[in-house]
């Protein structure tokens, strides 16, 4: 296909816009045909070992063979037959003449196509945990960078009590954890399907092995042990249990979760002028409007975790409609779902990586929202002053009200700037007790332990996970490394 007979078909923007080489390289046909391959190979290799007649000859020539694809010998056999696991059959037979007779001995289709799912859904699931902790670590820098800055924090968007830039980052990190957590769990649980044969009863490989219990169940183990996997689902059909997609695509969601209330979040700063994320030097914001900077990575991160987020449903809808041992209605829907669902959680990941370590502050912004709110933030601490130096606290609160009404009234409609603590100043009441007070003006007075609780955070949650060794299970051409 040239160039220009691709500008005709539509193209997957998940591939050809977001989604990064490595993750698409792991759903890729040349990926996924290997990956059968090499399920032949080590099961002819298990095979051998328990003493079927198989040269070591033929392993030989099916693990030298397994990147050696002929597409077209297996796209001209696949029209024929209308079955892909058997043209490449066909297609491997060709590559490897002499393990041709041996190839797919005892198996189903299901033994290469849901195995192979298993290994790259793991391998996917890794390379997302590998992700996530960068963008953890990301998030992480920059609390620690940030962790006394007072800013205005916020209650149902409105101005509510002080936080510090670096806690909120925290709390956008600790979302992060989360995922990470639970991807972790996920890669490091999942099990193989196994050589069960057509129903999952093992029937073939008992027939194979004269009806030798013990080699039917000791197969399993050695195909386990080349692969790098701890175990066999318990009990499978011709599939494994569809429940196991289900809670892959439900941890990898988890991913949109958190990704979407941390790119609304910037978008929110952004048009508070306090946090953007970076913009390039040529980059445009608008066609129309030069002056613009629009937050288009958070933009981007919330439109595709928006679709990320739909897909669970469709697992979840695909494992409640399997019919007793299995049918193939999962399968074409899988090939769309599955994949795509690692491809946007990948494209999502490279964008709040590069947010998250590119973000730009305006700390003048950032002290003049404070500022303007800040008085209404000090009249409960003022109160408290007043009542301890002997006041009333129903007239100082009385007080206290149709000032902060009479400067919010001012905020809205004029000119704009909060004069509570100067209304109280002038005030007999509290007079004295403001000079009492100190700085009150200091946003810094009124965030509680948010700089303490950055750096507990740093220290319990973040400092393990940098010393952390990520487990690597990369399956290509036919080598786990």
């Amino acid at each position: 296909m040239t160039v220009d007979d691709r500008r005709e078909l539509y193209d997957n923007p998940l591939i050809t816009r977001y989604a990064s080489r490595e993750m698409a390289a792991i759903f890729s046909p040349r990926r996924r045909v290997e990956t059968w391959r090499l399920l032949w190979t080590v099961l002819a290799e298990a095979e051998r070992e328990f003493g079927l007649p198989i040269t070591r000859a033929q392993t030989e020539e099916l693990r030298k063979n397994i990147a050696n694809i002929d597409w077209k010998a297996a796209e001209a056999r696949e029209r024929k037959v209308k079955h892909d696991v058997m043209a490449h059959v066909h297609a491997y037979g060709l590559a490897a003449p002499e393990a041709a007779p041996i190839i797919h001995l005892g198996a189903t289709s299901c033994y290469v196509t849901d195995n192979g799912d298993l290994l790259l859904f793991r391998e996917a699931l890794q390379l997302l945990e590998r992700k996530l902790i960068g963008v953890i670590l990301a998030l992480a820098d920059f609390a620690g960078k940030e962790r006394e800055r007072p800013t205005l924090g916020f209650t149902h968007f409105q101005p509510a009590q002080p936080t510090t830039v670096g806690k909120r980052a925290t709390l956008w990190a600790q979302d992060f954890l989360l995922d990470r957590e639970e991807i972790s769990r996920r890669a490091g649980s999942l099990p193989l399907r196994g050589a069960v044969g057509a129903t999952g009863t093992q029937a073939s490989f008992l027939a194979l092995f004269d009806g030798d219990h013990a080699k039917c169940e000791r197969l399993n183990r050695v195909i386990c042990k080349k692969l790098g996997f701890a175990g066999v689902i318990p009990v499978s059909g011709q599939t494994y249990t569809r429940k196991i997609d289900s809670r892959i695509l439900s941890a990898v969601a988890g991913i949109g979760e958190s990704a979407s209330k941390f790119a609304t979040d910037i978008r929110l700063l952004a048009h508070r002028r306090e946090i953007e994320e970076p913009f390039e030097k040529s980059q445009i914001g608008s066609s129309a409007m030069a002056y613009k900077q629009n937050p288009m990575r958070s933009e981007r991160i919330c439109a595709l975790s928006r679709y990320l987020l739909t897909l669970p449903m469709n697992a979840a809808m695909t494992q409640a409609t399997q019919w007793l041992e299995r049918t193939l209605d999962d399968s074409a829907n899988r090939r769309l779902s599955m994949p795509q669902a690692f491809l946007a959680a990948d494209a999502i990941l490279e964008l709040a990586a590069d947010v998250a370590a590119g973000f730009v502050i305006h700390p003048g912004a950032i002290a003049r929202n404070l500022q303007a709110e800040l008085p209404f933030m000090a009249a409960e601490e003022i109160l408290m002053a007043g009542v301890k130096a002997g006041g009333d606290r129903q007239e100082l609160h009385e007080r206290i009200r149709r000032h902060s009404l009479a400067a919010a009234e001012r905020v809205k409609n004029g000119d704009g700037t909060n004069d509570l603590l100067d209304r109280l100043e002038a005030d007999p009441a509290f007079a004295d007790i403001l000079d009492s007070l100190g700085e009150i003006r200091d946003g810094r007075r009124f965030t509680g332990r948010a700089a303490e609780q950055v750096d507990a955070f740093l220290k319990t949650e973040i400092m393990p996970l940098r010393r952390r060794r990520m487990p690597k299970h990369r399956i290509f051409s036919g080598v786990r490394v």
